[in-house]
């Protein structure tokens, strides 16, 4: 099997792409393809048995193999023309993988997003997502398996272009979420018990399909995201996204500018925030999800110490504890404020998608059910608060490459945030 146990992810991405070359997708007839509709626009079928893709196994990757394969650590156990430069060779190797790999993944996640309960799947905007899965699918089958640096450069087009179409994903989602919400407002508006059966919380399920689908996501942004920097010239210690020099306290450093200027921007005034620790301390990670995780855990600290102390008193300091050794599992990141803790009853609900305690920034969506007011912002702009994604989205980065996002929260005092990274790299993305 190609997605045999024994092997290293790394040894799998490079055998993968040995086997693979010169062969077409299978199951290309027509017989069992699945449909999948858009609301008021045009069907969009799988040209291939998309159902046969998604049951095959997904190969897992870690740190560790995104490096060795980027670095063309792993060309030994190739038989690409050995004459092509290194650098062309290893984005061939790759490519063959991706073109292997990337169909699964996609099949697994577009037949879950047809078949979610509760009527999740019949939200506009999921239809919508799981449309941009099917073509994507369709996109990269209709591709031969990448053997040449012409082949090589048709499939990085192919690529850019789904980067680009699944870039509003997590926005797109988070509206389909809301018009879950809304459309469950309606659904109980006559049941005693409806105010409670409309709140998100309350289908453990659909969290559960919205932490593998996130988690998901990324692996497939970082897959294709590596590949596509891997084109470009590479700035020191970078190997594609991976810096292999990540030093926690300068991302924490500009984290909080960014942080405290919105804040700054929405109270008037911010906490100060210092960091303590293990200042010198790299190692290799993705600096945009480091920054994307302190920025949002920071963000809710300094929100929450203004609106506990207020901006006229003397507020105290966010604290920043970075913690690590040699003989250290992770490494941990403490962001610990006093900014009046977590009520008990809301703790088991930050985690949820579109659970925020502060004013959420769609709350004044109009009762006849049009998304007008939905911010366009709201993922992009990263607004202080009001979407509820920043928490669970943050714990989805940090458990992608095996580390975890946990919350500690004294009422009437603070809260602290402990934020666990893998510092080996060797543990493999959790896939769904």
């Amino acid at each position: 099997a190609v997605d045999a146990p024994n092997l290293s992810p790394a040894a799998a991405m490079a055998s993968l792409a040995v086997r693979l070359r010169g062969l077409v997708p299978s199951s290309m007839a027509a017989a069992g393809r699945r449909s999948f509709s858009i609301a008021g626009s045009r069907r969009v079928e799988p040209i291939a048995d998309i159902a046969e893709y998604a049951s095959k196994r997904q190969t897992g990757v870690n740190m560790q193999a995104l490096l060795s394969t980027g670095m063309g650590l792993m060309l030994d156990k190739s038989d690409i023309d050995a004459s092509l430069p290194k650098e062309q060779r290893t984005l061939i190797q790759i490519a063959q993988f991706l073109h292997h790999e990337l169909p699964i993944r996609l099949a697994h996640r577009a037949i879950e997003l047809e078949e979610l309960p509760h009527g999740l799947s019949d939200m506009p905007s999921v239809q919508t997502v799981r449309d941009w899965y099917v073509q994507s699918f369709n996109d990269i089958i209709s591709e031969e398996v990448p053997a040449t640096p012409a082949s090589e450069a048709r499939f990085e087009e192919v690529l850019n272009k789904i980067y680009d179409r699944h870039a509003p994903t997590l926005l797109q989602m988070a509206r389909g979420v809301h018009e879950f919400k809304r459309e469950l407002r309606k659904r109980h508006r006559d049941d005693p018990a409806g105010l409670r059966r409309s709140q998100i919380w309350e289908y453990p399920e659909v969290h559960q399909f919205l932490d593998a689908f996130y988690v998901s996501r990324i692996g497939i942004r970082i897959l294709i995201g590596q590949y596509l920097e891997l084109h470009h010239p590479q700035e020191e210690n970078y190997v594609g996204l991976i810096n292999t020099h990540t030093s926690p306290s300068e991302i924490a450093e500009a984290a909080i500018e960014d942080a405290r200027y919105m804040c700054e921007r929405q109270y008037g005034d911010a906490p100060d925030v210092e960091i303590k620790g293990r200042l010198d301390l790299t190692f290799s990670y993705i600096p945009s999800h480091l920054y994307y995780m302190l920025f949002e855990v920071i963000k809710n600290s300094l929100r929450a110490v203004c609106e506990h102390h207020g901006v006229d008193s003397d507020m105290p300091n966010v604290r920043v504890i970075i913690a690590d050794g040699e003989q250290n599992e992770d490494v941990v990141i403490k962001v610990s404020d006093e900014g009046g803790g977590i009520a008990r009853s809301h703790s088991p609900r930050i985690w949820s998608y579109l659970f925020t305690t502060a004013k959420p920034a769609f709350e004044n969506s109009n009762e006849n059910g049009s998304d007008d007011t939905f911010p366009e912002q709201a993922l992009t702009d990263s607004p202080l608060a009001g979407l509820g994604y920043g928490l669970p989205t943050s714990r989805a980065y940090a458990r992608y490459f095996g580390g975890d996002l946990n919350i500690m929260s004294m009422e009437g005092y603070g809260t602290d945030a402990f934020l666990h990274l893998s510092r080996l790299g060797n543990r493999n993305e959790p896939l769904p």
